[in-house]
């Protein structure tokens, strides 16, 4: 029997079936996936291939089989550095969502992402969320990130679950379609959701006061069935997002903005660094690429896996500001 994973808590996997039961199997063995070292071999958005088990007490299935997989997110593992942990698979797309200071999203975390679902093949939207809370200078840092995305071809959004402003566009683009929601804790994702969908009840969070930062309500990644024929999967708020095997020359190619000039840099094997004859540097100094993203960049190639909590988006205009005088 074939279905698809739609929870997994380590050792129990929920899987929905091809008539829309839901049954929880055990994994058969240990599985080895081909090239991935990875602390769960089984990730929500699987299809996978099961037997029911009569016990006495419950309707339960061993998975002996994972189909190969569209595409896939990961973050580091939080425990064992070398491997990797798959946040969930077989993605539409993902929306990434964003607050300015309720807790502070950094570009450095925002660029993280969109490189990962970049090198993974998922589309990436960016949601601003939470916008009727900002004044008057947490509306202009709103504007002007939304702005750098949508120069580079960043589809956004800016939506407010409590006003319910923008949340018919966005289950417009969801219909059909399996879409991930993540961003650090607190940044209301489990409220948009329940925005979307009041039955599910989503827990959600309330934003300590002294680190600014959400408390954990999902523990789990978790697929959910919505009433206008749309899924989702609510994962883990995620404090840093680890880029996973990629070679140094790999990662200008999942900045798109960067992509596009790599091939009038004099050297083909340009790094975007000291290099002379750099069109990235070029453009950069004619303001023409955000002087945030390539902060991103430098930091990903050097693998500064540590501080880009602390970036905030007024470090990069004051860089812009300096190339101008």
């Amino acid at each position: 029997m074939t279905g698809i994973v739609y929870k997994s808590t380590g050792s129990w996997y929920t899987v929905k079936s091809e008539k829309g039961d839901f049954i929880e199997c055990r994994m058969k063995g240990k599985f080895r996936m081909k090239g991935i070292k990875s602390t769960n071999p089984i990730a929500v958005g699987d299809i996978v291939d099961y037997e029911l088990e009569e016990t006495s007490d419950a309707l339960t299935g061993t998975i002996h089989k994972i189909h190969e997989r569209k595409n896939y997110i990961v973050r580091k593992s939080v425990n064992l550095s070398k491997q990797i942990h798959i946040i969930a698979s077989n993605i539409d797309q993902v929306f990434l969502l964003i607050t300015i200071d309720n807790p502070p999203t950094t570009t450095s975390f925002i660029d993280r992402f969109l490189v990962t679902a970049e090198a993974y093949g998922i589309e990436a939207v960016l949601i601003f969320n939470k916008i009727d809370t900002l004044n008057e200078q947490t509306l202009d840092d709103q504007l002007y990130l939304q702005h750098i995305y949508t120069e580079i071809g960043y589809k956004c959004l800016r939506i407010s679950s409590t006003e319910n402003k923008g949340v018919d566009k966005l289950k417009e683009m969801m219909v059909g379609k399996v879409s991930m929601f993540s961003g650090h804790s607190g940044v209301g994702k489990s409220t948009l959701v329940n925005a979307m969908e009041p039955s599910l009840h989503l827990k959600t969070t309330v934003i300590s006061e002294q680190s600014k930062q959400g408390q954990h309500t999902t523990t789990f990644a978790e697929m959910y069935d919505l009433s206008f024929d749309a899924r989702i999967i609510d994962t883990p708020g995620i404090k840093g997002f680890g880029i996973v095997d990629m070679e140094p020359s790999e990662i200008s190619g999942y900045f798109p903005e960067f992509f596009k000039l790599k091939d009038q840099c004099k050297f083909n094997n340009c790094l975007h660094k000291e290099e002379p004859h750099c069109a990235i540097k070029a453009a950069l100094e004619k303001d023409e690429i955000a002087w945030s993203r390539y902060n991103s960049y430098l930091k990903i190639l050097e693998g500064d896996e540590e501080h880009y909590r602390t970036d905030i988006y007024g470090d990069d205009r004051a860089a812009s500001d300096e190339t101008r005088k």
